[in-house]
């Protein structure tokens, strides 16, 4: 009987594997958007100057890139720490005790439904071919797309706020003083509807629900931060 050969697979694209740079990039660029705003309408409200605007426009996006990066390095180089030390963890437990972590490995199969000999020769070649590899991703959850990348993280973070800080800049260098408040608020909401749109397309999910959730939360904060500008500018 002739030998059957495995014909090949074709590649497949998953949402999953734009998680990490996705996460980063959209929060990055909804914090720019929201924050910058925010603290315009806040100032503008309180009757500040045009320059003045601008000028705090401006600190706050170079403040707000330099603390979202930081914040983004420190957050998951903490969870790459953590990946190491449980792959270092399980590197040893692997050179001390190979059968033991072959049954495990053959018990994590057999609780999602596999036979238990189909397990047991399953978990064998595959820890036969890379058993660090085999444990990483089916004992710890840590896959090569999902693992952290904190360099990749803090500088798609950085640059999606300052991309998303810009926008409300441009609309208070294009716009009068006398409709900056309108204009940046407008234009404003419609940047996050769109980034909304945006993250949803690339992840998959409902355009239209993602957009509402970005631009509630965006009117919100926007909101809130000017009836703050107008009091203070009211009081002064």
């Amino acid at each position: 009987m002739a030998q059957i050969k495995p014909s090949p697979m074709r590649p497949e694209s998953h949402r999953s594997q734009h998680i990490g740079w996705l996460r980063a990039a959209v929060l990055g660029a909804n914090d720019g958007i929201v924050s910058t705003a925010s603290l315009i309408l806040g100032v503008a409200a309180a009757n500040s100057s045009h320059q003045s605007i601008l000028m705090t426009g401006i600190a706050g996006l170079v403040a707000g890139a330099m603390s979202m990066a930081a914040g983004e390095y420190v957050s998951v180089s903490s969870q790459e720490d953590t990946e190491k030390a449980d792959l270092a963890r399980e590197k040893a437990e692997l050179a001390s005790n190979m059968e033991f972590e072959r049954e495990e490995l053959a018990q994590i199969y057999m609780s999602r439904g596999v036979e238990a000999d189909v397990a047991a020769k399953v978990a064998e070649q595959l820890m036969a071919h890379d058993a660090l590899g085999s444990h990483a991703r089916d004992e710890l959850g840590i896959t090569e797309q999902l693992s952290a990348r904190p360099i990749q993280a803090a500088s798609a973070s950085a640059g999606a706020f300052a991309v998303g800080a810009a926008l409300p800049l441009v609309m208070v260098v294009v716009s009068s003083p006398k409709n900056l408040i309108v204009v940046v608020s407008v234009a404003s909401l419609a940047f996050l509807v769109m980034l909304g749109v945006l993250a949803a397309r690339v992840g998959g999910a409902g355009a239209w629900k993602g957009a509402a959730r970005v631009a509630f939360w965006g009117a919100l904060a926007m909101g809130i931060t000017a009836g703050i500008g107008t009091i203070f500018g009211a009081v002064v």
